[in-house]
């Protein structure tokens, strides 16, 4: 689903806990130990995290359906 609003798109992030804000892209996150040795873990606020980024593009955001507000 591609959102190209940037108010939908805020709105979309703040209701879901596993979404968050970097710079312009807009991060999925979810929770495991297997962050650690994953390619794609993080470690945010002492927690482990694997990460899927969406990056913002010339047509908007494109996020999956299970998003859809």
């Amino acid at each position: 689903m591609i959102i190209n609003k940037l108010e939908k798109m805020e709105k979309i992030v703040a209701s879901n806990k596993s979404l968050a804000w970097i710079g312009w892209d807009v991060a999925e996150r979810k929770k495991t130990d297997m962050g650690r040795t994953a390619v794609n873990g993080v470690r945010v606020n002492d927690q482990w995290y694997t990460q899927r980024v969406f990056k913002l593009d010339r047509n908007g955001w494109d996020i999956p359906n299970k998003y859809r507000m």
